[in-house]
């Protein structure tokens, strides 16, 4: 499936910064072109599915909720 993300570039000393608007995702390059295309791998690798090394240890804790 694929989704279409506003984005924006702007140049930070020898480097163009871009980021997505709608997801905390930033990248850089060193062209704009370069730059939007490593924010696209970002945001594709963003959205992958995390892959589990090792199952996952599920832990229980406790938390005083409401006045003492």
């Amino acid at each position: 499936m694929k989704r279409a993300f506003a984005a924006t570039v702007w140049r930070e000393g020898n480097w163009y910064v871009s980021q997505c608007l709608e997801v905390d995702v930033a990248s850089q390059g060193e062209t704009e072109e370069e730059a939007l295309a490593n924010l696209k791998e970002a945001l594709e690798l963003h959205f992958e599915p995390p892959q589990a090394t090792r199952p996952p240890k599920v832990r229980t804790i406790e938390v005083e909720v409401g006045a003492a």
